[in-house]
Parts: structure tokens; C-alpha cells; sequence
């Protein structure tokens, strides 16, 4: 039986060296009990960024979880397990804060202390926080960043300070932050998003 015309083989293009990146699941965690706070929308605004790099970003407000649950140690409360769930899935943890008196925020610790002991085993994490003067800044490393290794982060990226004062959040929401601010957070969140194998090329700072 003749045989008919052998195929030849297709030569695909290989695929773009930012194609080939696997996107990463990134939990972009607030920790600031108000709802104007300028650390939640600043990390809405680096949202974007990440986004743009080609990760899945998914925003998490502690002060939406029940208080009742939160502060009452409810371990079982479907916000509580649907939090660390959500801590599980993401290979990336964005951990912003304000900073008091020289420590995160009650309400992150809140959080943190129901978590499972080694929840961000396997995760690369990057900490922020704001404050009203630089005294504060320290925070990140001798707060923050010792109970981040406690619970197991196999990559504590670079974190960052920013000053209350850099940060301007308009009437309808939009944010503005001064060019010193925005170039070095765009380098920290780089770093976080190249350190997660994403795309990081090519962007103007975050401002």
C-alpha cells in the first residue's frame, strides 16, 4: 500500500526568556488596622508592579478577618483556615506593616501567631513597613524580620522603610510616592519578583 507524503517537522520559535518564566502566586498581606492606611494602599499600589512582572497577586487585609476570631484564637474559624490556606498556596509573601513603638502591628501579630509554626516554609518573603520617622526603620530587621525566620521563610529578600511623609493617597484612592521612595521600592520589589523567577525588565520606578 503506497505511503503518502511524510510530514515534515514543524520548527517552533523558541519561547521568549520572560515567556518561559513560570509565574508565581504571590500573598500580598497587610497588617495595618485601618482602613485609610497608607501601608495598605501602598501595597496595593506595588501590587500592580508585581502583576505587571507576571505574578498572581491576591491582596489580603488582616483587619477584614473577624475580630472575634482573630483576636479570640479561633483556630477553626473558616476566615482563620481560609487565611492560612491562602498562606499555603502563595510561593511569595508581601508582609507590610506599620510600625509603633518600634514593633509591627498587633493585628499582624495577631495573624502570625495562629498560623501553622513553620507556615512560610519554602516561601521567599519581602517585609515593608511605614512609620513617621526613621527612627523606626530598624524595625524590619530587629522585629519583623526574626519572627519571619522563626516561622520558617527559606528567603527573607531585602526589606523597606518608607517615611509616612512619601506617601500621598488622593481622594480617590490613587497613590503617590516621592521619587527617592518610589525608585528604592521599585528595586526591593524587583529583587522580590526576580527572586520568584519573574519578569522585572523594562519598568519605570513605582511612583
Amino acid at each position: 500500500m503506497p505511503l503518502g507524503p511524510v510530514p515534515r517537522p514543524r520548527h517552533r520559535t523558541p519561547p521568549h526568556a520572560s515567556e518561559r518564566s513560570a509565574m508565581a502566586t504571590v500573598l500580598s498581606v497587610s497588617g495595618s488596622p485601618s482602613a485609610t492606611s497608607r501601608t495598605a494602599h501602598l501595597l496595593r499600589h506595588l501590587d500592580r508592579r508585581l502583576t505587571a512582572q507576571g505574578h498572581e497577586v491576591i491582596p489580603l487585609d488582616v483587619r477584614t478577618l473577624p475580630a472575634e476570631a482573630l483576636f479570640g484564637a479561633d483556630l477553626r474559624h473558616p476566615a482563620i483556615t481560609g487565611a492560612a490556606t491562602l498562606f499555603d498556596r502563595a510561593e511569595g509573601i508581601v508582609i507590610g506593616t506599620p510600625v509603633y513603638k518600634a514593633a509591627y502591628s498587633g493585628l499582624l501579630k495577631s495573624l502570625l501567631d495562629l498560623l501553622p509554626q513553620y507556615a512560610l516554609a519554602g516561601k521567599t518573603v519581602l517585609p515593608l513597613a511605614t512609620g513617621g520617622t526613621t527612627a523606626h526603620a530598624l524595625a524590619i530587621d530587629y522585629a519583623l524580620r526574626p519572627v519571619l525566620s522563626s516561622m520558617g521563610a527559606t528567603h527573607i529578600v531585602q526589606g523597606w522603610f518608607t517615611l509616612d511623609q512619601d506617601i500621598t493617597v488622593g481622594d480617590s484612592g490613587a497613590v503617590t510616592v516621592t521619587q527617592g521612595a518610589a525608585e528604592a521600592l521599585a528595586q526591593v520589589v524587583d529583587r522580590f519578583s526576580a527572586a520568584l523567577g519573574g519578569r522585572t525588565t523594562r519598568l519605570a520606578p513605582t511612583g
